[in-house]
């Protein structure tokens, strides 16, 4: 018989902010390099367990922040998220490479960024890193902002449209 109960390790993956900022001043007192990176991953694919990976070893812990639903919705429209946050924020942090899950509820990590203060900021190559949300200031304290290459043809819309096309 299976066993359903929930895995408790993939539950304390998923952190408050201000928790995880407590976390994170203990790892960087030990001498870990945090990386850190953001989406809405609102259908988890190739493209995104590709990049989280990539943007992994780029340090030593990787955390990630996940928009709100109400954050997908003003930046996406209004028929996304298709998967909830609750949902989502569990997807990525069952993923091997991911360290830490929190949310945000703006409509960038700006905050989130400010309050932890990564070493490693990364985004996809798809953005300038001058437009990176957090870029200033993580190279202010000496921090780098890294491009990561995605997986062409790999995107949530792209995805959406080949369901919808299919159904």
């Amino acid at each position: 018989m299976r066993d359903h109960r929930a895995n408790p390790a993939l539950e304390t993956k998923i952190k408050q902010a201000k928790e995880l900022k407590k976390i994170i001043s203990g790892l960087k007192s030990r001498g870990k390099k945090i990386v850190f990176t953001n989406g809405c991953f609102d259908l988890l694919h190739y493209g995104h367990v590709k990049y989280l990976e990539s943007a992994r070893s780029k340090g030593d812990i990787l955390v990630v922040a996940v928009n709100s639903d109400a954050s997908v919705r003003r930046i996406k429209g209004r028929r996304r998220p298709i998967v909830s946050q609750k949902h989502r924020l569990k997807v990525v942090a069952a993923l091997a490479s991911v360290d830490y899950v929190v949310a945000f509820r703006e409509d960038t990590p700006f905050k989130t960024i400010k309050l932890l203060q990564p070493d490693i900021l990364i985004k996809g190559a798809d953005w300038n890193k001058k437009d990176i949300s957090g870029a200033g200031f993580v190279l202010s304290y000496a921090g780098s902002v890294r491009t990561i290459p995605l997986v062409k043809g790999s995107s949530t819309t792209n995805l959406i449209k080949k369901i919808a096309q299919a159904g």
